[in-house]
């Protein structure tokens, strides 16, 4: 006997991807309006305490975004793990270990401007994944969706990076996560985020490169003519 369309193994996925994506759709679309609306309300001023506004969904936000490992993993997501990997920890690092953990840290300009282009390039990916689970297509989507990570990425890396560089002082006044081990050893955490900051720009070269290689054979396959744009 046939089981009904919804219970159909690949039904049921579109249906359990298409619930993520708007789950993520549904959190960035409310960091969006909720900066936006404090912006023309508050001006400059809201940028200050924009981790205070909306740090909490965006830190939900980004730790349901782990779960898009294990899609990957499992097959339910086609995706490559080691570049979504690097994104995800380098993203996970900087909102958990350097700003929730520092205080002085989330009321910097720094966070806002980071958290804007992290909220630009998730609302349409995730509205683009959203919608192609369903069957639908919008031309000038996908291509924005493989293009607009060309500017706003490294202005991510420089923002994450900046972000450190601003949090090192704190981190060596108060010690967070330094630690004395035995034998006379000891982990001094302002060292391992200076480590950081050269990873960080090495793994934005690799996952670059590989985001590039991704548009340039979505371009070949879906080539974008003006008409359509």
């Amino acid at each position: 006997m046939a089981l009904p369309a919804w219970l159909q193994p690949r039904n049921r996925k579109n249906a359990y991807l298409f619930i993520y994506y708007l789950i993520q759709f549904c959190g960035h679309s409310w960091i969006f309006t909720n900066m936006t609306a404090r912006f023309f309300s508050f001006g400059k001023d809201s940028m200050v305490d924009t981790f205070y506004a909306i740090g909490l969904v965006m830190q939900l936000c980004q730790s349901i975004s782990l779960l898009e490992l294990l899609h990957i993993y499992v097959g339910i997501e086609s995706n490559h793990l080691l570049p979504r990997f690097l994104q995800l920890t380098e993203r996970i690092i900087i909102l958990f270990v350097v700003i929730t953990s520092q205080e002085e840290v989330q009321g910097k300009y720094v966070v806002c401007v980071l958290f804007i282009f992290w909220n630009l390039l998730d609302m349409v990916r995730y509205t683009n994944s959203m919608l192609s689970v369903i069957g639908i297509s919008y031309a000038f989507l996908k291509w924005l969706s493989q293009t607009l990570w060309m500017p706003i990425y490294p202005l991510c890396v420089l923002a994450e990076a900046f972000a450190v560089y601003q949090s090192l002082p704190y981190f060596e006044s108060f010690g967070t996560y330094s630690t004395k081990l035995p034998f006379d050893l000891s982990i001094y955490f302002p060292y391992v985020l200076k480590i950081y900051l050269m990873m960080l720009f090495i793994g934005m070269y690799f996952i670059y490169s590989h985001l590039y290689s991704e548009r340039r054979d979505f371009l070949r396959v879906f080539p974008i003519k003006k008409k359509n744009l």
